[in-house]
């Protein structure tokens, strides 16, 4: 199933966006500039793999705050599949919707899937002055799980450069 291009690469910058994390409340991208960011892009809410994809990350979270970094998980569900799943699976980072319109984050970043119009599980790390050092495509039945996302994290406080994972 191809995505709408290829994923962005290491090198570039990352687009900024504003998606909601509650029904009243936006989580930027600019909003973190000056520490790492994670962007965790995943097909949909309470599927087998996107489930034990995100509860590893809340598991591993203590690991990327080392790091100073900050976790954001986007699917292009809608905010009250996220608020559930969210709550259930005890989700320590904010869960974005990418909802309407459908998939418009996702697309930038070349991680959306349009015959199926879902999210591609994709990875992303950003350093503190907003340009990513680290992507990666995982296949949909495939957890992509936290090495390279650690990795890449111990990279950028080495200022080295980093090799596309």
């Amino acid at each position: 199933m191809k995505t709408s291009g290829s994923i962005l690469v290491a090198g570039k910058k990352a687009p900024n966006f504003s998606l909601n994390s509650t029904p009243d409340q936006k989580v930027s991208l600019s909003d973190f500039r000056g520490q790492p960011v994670i962007l965790a892009f995943y097909p949909a809410d309470w599927s087998p793999v996107c489930t034990d994809q995100l509860s590893l990350y809340a598991e591993v979270m203590p690991e990327f705050k080392k790091h100073n970094a900050e976790l954001l998980a986007i699917s292009v569900d809608n905010i009250w599949s996220h608020l559930a799943f969210s709550k259930d699976r005890k989700l320590n980072f904010p869960v974005l919707a990418d909802f309407e319109p459908k998939g418009t984050v996702s697309r930038k970043y070349g991680a959306f899937k349009e015959k199926i119009g879902e999210a591609a599980r994709a990875l992303f790390v950003i350093d503190d002055k907003g340009v990513i050092r680290w992507s990666h495509l995982s296949p949909d039945g495939v957890n992509p799980g936290a090495d390279g996302i650690l990795l890449a994290l111990e990279n950028l406080n080495r200022n080295q450069p980093v090799v596309q994972g």
